[in-house]
């Protein structure tokens, strides 16, 4: 029997399985691979699993190997990360990034394209794929970060200004930054939020909030096929 899983460190919390399973309806098992060895992570897939999915802190690594010795697309390469990889009938493990495509695919649903801009707080993982998301749909993109600042990525402290001006901000940070109590809730002056932490929320009073738990959804519409060769086949 074929079978999936995520690896990671830790991943005890992870609701992974339980979406796995709702897709699915419970045909393929989906384990936990627990493991703070990203190598021995690796292994446990190459021998014992079709497809896996890839969180902290493992994204970035599971990126460099297949550069090394798989197959990982344009889009992936601007994230500098994956977390799917998939062994694909050429033999080759393939790598994609859930994070881009769920974005996308909200976006796209709510018809953010050229002439939007958006305001992306954080830029690790989820920042980037965001970032590469909507350029991809021809948005007009602006970052806020603690550190490396370019005239695209500007400091958190100018998110105040920012915020106004933007169609929607796609806050990626774990937790709530103090710039977040200058911006209004109003709905004439606050662009719609999307939310990447959909266990402890911190932005969810806004008007036009998208819950992070849309993004993970997305996430399984769009990655769960790439895994399987099957369309989820049950409501999310």
């Amino acid at each position: 029997m074929e079978k999936f899983g995520l690896i990671g460190h830790p991943i005890a919390h992870s609701e992974s399985p339980a979406v796995f399973a709702a897709a699915y309806g419970g045909r393929w098992p989906y384990d936990l691979i627990e493991g703070e060895d990203f190598e021995l992570s690796w292994k446990r897939f190459l021998d014992e699993y079709r497809a896996i999915n890839i969180t902290a802190p493992f994204k970035e690594l599971a990126f460099r190997k297949l550069l090394e010795c798989g197959v990982v697309d344009e889009s992936v390469r601007s994230i500098g990360a994956v977390n799917i990889a998939v062994k694909e009938a050429d033999g080759l493990v393939h790598g994609y990034n859930s994070d881009y495509l769920g974005v996308r695919l909200l976006l796209e649903e709510r018809g953010f394209g050229e002439g939007k801009t958006v305001l992306v707080v954080g830029f690790g993982g989820a920042g980037k794929a965001a970032a590469a998301a909507a350029r991809s749909l021809g948005c007009d993109v602006v970052i806020c970060n603690r550190s490396r600042h370019t005239p695209d990525i500007r400091p958190l402290e100018e998110l105040p200004l920012l915020a106004p001006v933007a169609d929607l901000l796609i806050y990626t940070l774990s937790i709530p930054i103090p710039q977040l109590a200058e911006i209004s809730p109003a709905a004439n002056a606050s662009p719609a939020i999307l939310e990447a932490n959909y266990r402890t929320p911190c932005l969810a009073d806004h008007p036009g909030y998208i819950s992070g738990r849309l993004w993970h959804r997305a996430q399984a519409i769009t990655g769960y096929p790439l895994m399987t060769g099957q369309p989820v086949q049950h409501p999310l």
